[in-house]
């Protein structure tokens, strides 16, 4: 690589918006990582006092743990669908400023849409977890 690629006008341009980019994406991703969870955390602590009854009533912790994870991935499948079909669109109106990638680059949806769905499952569970272990005494007696 000549030296001419290297300055300002040249290579090392590039080299700095792809960097750039790669950072905000990664930061996009752990700020929907963090967001994803405290939504679905949320959504859980909610349910204490329905939780509580349930438990005291004679559901199982599998049930329970069942029910919130099904409230999850409700929650998920439509914020996954919502994220593709926008990705998409704003895909379609960088597209002139891609070089060597289509702007539906299926390997990078999958692996996105499935790191979230993990990270989104994992996310479910520890909160159902702690729900399920919820003592129903102090569950009925929350506000």
């Amino acid at each position: 690589m000549s030296h001419a690629l290297k300055t300002i006008n040249g290579l090392l341009l590039f080299q700095i918006g792809a960097v750039l980019a790669a950072s905000m994406g990664t930061l996009g991703l752990v700020l929907a990582i963090v967001g994803m969870y405290g939504v679905l955390s949320y959504a859980t602590a909610l349910r204490t006092h329905e939780i509580g009854i349930r438990i005291a009533l004679g559901a199982q912790t599998p049930e329970v743990i069942r029910m919130i994870l099904r409230q999850g991935v409700v929650i998920v499948c439509v914020g996954l669908a919502v994220g593709i079909l926008a990705a998409i669109g704003m895909g379609r109106l960088v597209e002139s400023l891609l070089v060597d990638v289509r702007s539906t680059d299926v390997l990078t949806y999958s692996v996105v849409t499935l790191s979230l769905a993990c990270v989104a499952l994992l996310a479910c569970y520890i909160p159902a977890r702690r729900a399920a272990k919820v003592d129903p005494i102090v569950a009925l007696r929350y506000d």
